[in-house]
């Protein structure tokens, strides 16, 4: 059981992403507006640190290496209980993220996650 999964277009996306500009980390801050999107840098240009939790190394077919999934903390305490999809919609992002020039935004669509998953999790 994994904590985080990509939807087929999202892994379309991050392929084409990966391909353009190199190995890929997301970053989920909890923020208001595009702060509550995920959003995708290139690997290790997004800092973490003690206030950000890895919740996943996301393997994407046609990706050499796993994308990394960050969230901040606090968020993380709020959200531990679900189980976290990133897909793809057409629409601007925040100009941070790098599929925003794409015409397209990554967001993040949840579910709760059964007890049994949130044991085998924990």
């Amino acid at each position: 059981m994994e904590r985080v999964a990509v939807t087929p277009a999202a892994a379309e996306l991050i392929r084409s992403l990966r391909g353009t500009h190199g190995p890929l980390m997301f970053h989920q801050s909890g923020g208001c507006c595009d702060g509550s999107s995920p959003m995708c840098y290139l690997e290790g240009e997004f800092r973490t640190g003690s206030s950000d939790v890895l919740l996943a190394s996301l393997r994407v077919d046609g990706v050499d290496e796993p994308v990394t999934f960050w969230m901040s903390r606090s968020q993380f305490e709020l959200w531990r209980h679900t189980h976290l999809t990133v897909d793809v919609v057409p629409g601007r992002g925040s100009g941070f993220s790098l599929e925003a020039p794409e015409g397209v935004r990554f967001l993040i669509r949840s579910r709760l996650l059964t007890p049994e998953e949130l044991t085998a999790l924990e």
